[in-house]
């Protein structure tokens, strides 16, 4: 059965995006990127050698073979954002940008007005626009309305470890509005994170820091892997339904007295 997903007209097979921050050495990062089986990664321009981009942190990495997508991290206005993604363009990285405004230097929650925004003007100009946001279903629809690839909710604060921190049903109706895919993004800590954002109808999630900071990020990035196409295999299965009692898996109708 061909599984794959879609952004913006672009087929991809892995369901699991990852970053390229925190690690211990640029080696580690290129064997747990390729460990995690991602064809999507993403990197903050602002950690990119502007004089010869190409040959700094994504220096260990095949560019002809992953979707590089810069991100706007660090940004704390849509203004800022906006001119990251044009310098972005303008240096011939991508037209992909996972937006990201954050004015929070503790929670780094995303700002909303912001990074709409920042969208807006984004999407007018021609980008394929990933945003970060909150937990946030009528944000998310909004960006969909304007034209966004697809809504990267968080599942906790950044870098956290935390999974699942966030309200759940807040997810649950971004993933039931959406028709772009739905990717849970931030705060994931370990693949059964990974497997119940899958399990739950997301189309992907984004990890950095859970992999990157593992005692073996290879190791780990593999894991992510497994997990991520064990969730997706449960969605198409089909999860039985939750009770609010208990239901025998031996049945005692039909059974001789």
């Amino acid at each position: 059965m061909n599984d794959d997903f879609m952004i913006a007209g672009k087929r991809f097979q892995s369901r699991l995006m990852v970053g390229t921050g925190k690690y211990p050495d640029s080696e580690t990062m290129a064997r747990a990127i390729e460990a995690s089986g991602t064809q999507i990664v993403t990197v903050a321009l602002r950690r990119i050698n502007l004089d010869e981009p190409k040959r700094s942190i994504l220096d260990e990495l095949d560019w002809t073979r992953y979707q590089i997508m810069p991100n706007t991290a660090g940004c704390q206005t849509a203004e800022e954002a906006i001119r990251v993604a044009r310098m972005a363009r303008a240096m011939e990285l991508s037209d992909w940008i996972k937006v990201e405004v954050i004015p929070d230097p503790k929670y780094l929650l995303p700002d909303p007005i912001g990074t709409f925004q920042a969208c807006e003007v984004l999407v007018k100009e021609g980008f394929v626009v990933l945003p970060y946001i909150n937990d946030d279903p009528v944000l998310a629809k909004r960006l969909e309305e304007i034209g966004c690839a697809t809504v990267m909710p968080l599942a906790a604060p950044i870098g956290s470890g935390k999974g699942f921190s966030v309200n759940l049903e807040q997810i649950r109706i971004i993933i039931e509005q959406a028709k772009i895919p739905v990717v849970v993004d931030a705060g994931l800590g370990v693949p059964s994170d990974a497997a119940k954002a899958l399990e739950m109808g997301a189309e992907a999630v984004l990890v950095n820091t859970a992999i990157a900071k593992a005692k073996d990020p290879v190791s780990m990035g593999a894991a992510f892997k497994k997990g991520v196409e064990a969730g997706r295999m449960a969605f198409l299965a089909g999860r039985i339904p939750e009770l609010p009692y208990a239901s025998a898996s031996s049945p005692l109708e039909g059974v001789a007295r």
